[in-house]
């Protein structure tokens, strides 16, 4: 469609897509790449494509090469983690762990905490491996060392935080390993503090997209900033109502910025839906429309109008399956037990 289109085409500057549920986002994204190196604005091997996960960066990668009628080989398209491991292996003179790094799963980063623990007399029994862990992983997405979270922890929690904090990094170091967080950490250390090596990974990728924008964390958003320097061409795509992860680091504040960060940015919202029915929609925009901090978009479909939405309040959950068991058997929909299927988050 037109929003599609103009996104596709819109190649120079910084351009933020909003684009709602539905709205055939990662066809649009991959359309654009196709463009890009169809068209030779740009080489793949100076074009950076950020998403969040591997599977997603595969089928953007297959479609891409589906498209151009070949493999785009050069083309930098992967995870966050996946890139900055990438980054930080090329450039491994330049860093504190050398290019042979080992990479910590979250087994290996737990096992290495409750070794930390130990060292600094934690008790498990009163101190969640996993909760220690966790506020450890916020610290470093936030990009706070262990120095500065001891400087702030003033509760029990937080001062038992920065107990093994520091511990728990004298262990990665003697292992020569990085945890997940650690290979954001130390790219943005690696892209920052290294004024030009920053600047030539800035200057190679002409074109930066990022995908899912809305569920960046801080250190994630300081690495888009600098490689983004140079050429200043930054598409990211996103939508702030489905920003959903901030329990997990994820700043909403990232995409409601972004054309405060580039000034002059194109904005297209892609808002034409085509996997609901108009009923579902009316009823999600109308929820959506509460938010208190969101960019201004309404989803609309072509489809025909469907089945009217059934909102229910129920005590708890045996009172809800109860309900569900009754419209089953009440043959709702003209459809047997069998032929039905319950999904639940």
């Amino acid at each position: 469609n037109e929003p599609q289109r103009e996104a596709v085409l819109t190649i120079d500057g910084p351009l933020l897509v909003l684009a709602g549920a539905g709205t055939g986002k990662t066809a649009c994204l991959t359309a654009r790449l196709a463009h890009l190196i169809w068209t030779r604005k740009a080489w793949p091997s100076e074009i950076l494509a950020v998403t969040f996960t591997n599977k997603a960066a595969g089928v953007m990668r297959d479609r891409i090469a589906e498209q151009l009628g070949e493999d785009p080989r050069g083309l930098w398209v992967g995870t966050f983690h996946s890139i900055c491991a990438r980054l930080l292996r090329r450039e491994g003179d330049l860093t504190p762990r050398g290019s042979r790094f080992t990479i910590y799963d979250e087994d290996d980063a737990r096992r290495a905490l409750k070794r930390a623990m130990e060292e600094v007399d934690l008790d498990p029994s009163r101190w969640a491996p996993n909760a220690l862990r966790a506020r450890i992983s916020d610290a470093k997405n936030a990009l706070v060392g262990p120095e500065e979270y001891t400087e702030q922890a003033f509760d029990l929690m937080s001062r038992a935080v920065a107990k093994v904090y520091p511990a728990y990094e004298k262990i990665l170091v003697r292992s020569n390993a990085y945890d997940f967080d650690d290979l954001l950490v130390h790219t943005v250390r690696l892209l920052e503090d290294q004024a030009d090596v920053g600047q030539r990974y800035a200057e190679r990728f002409v074109h930066v997209l990022v995908d899912e924008y809305q569920d960046t964390n801080h250190a994630q958003y300081r690495i888009i900033r600098r490689l983004a320097e140079g050429h200043r061409n930054v598409c990211v795509v996103g939508d702030d109502d489905q920003s959903i992860y901030g329990w997990r680091g994820a700043d909403v504040r990232n995409i409601l910025d972004f054309e405060r960060d580039f000034g002059g940015a194109a904005v297209v919202r892609l808002e034409e839906n085509y996997r609901s029915t108009p009923s579902i929609l009316e009823v999600a925009n109308a929820v959506i429309s509460h938010n208190r901090s969101r960019k201004e978009k309404r989803l609309r479909t072509a489809r025909p109008a469907g089945e009217p939405v059934s909102v229910m309040r129920f005590a708890d959950e045996r009172a809800e399956a109860a309900w569900v068991v009754g419209e089953l058997d009440r043959g709702v929909g003209g459809f047997r037990p069998d032929e039905a299927v319950i999904l639940y988050r």
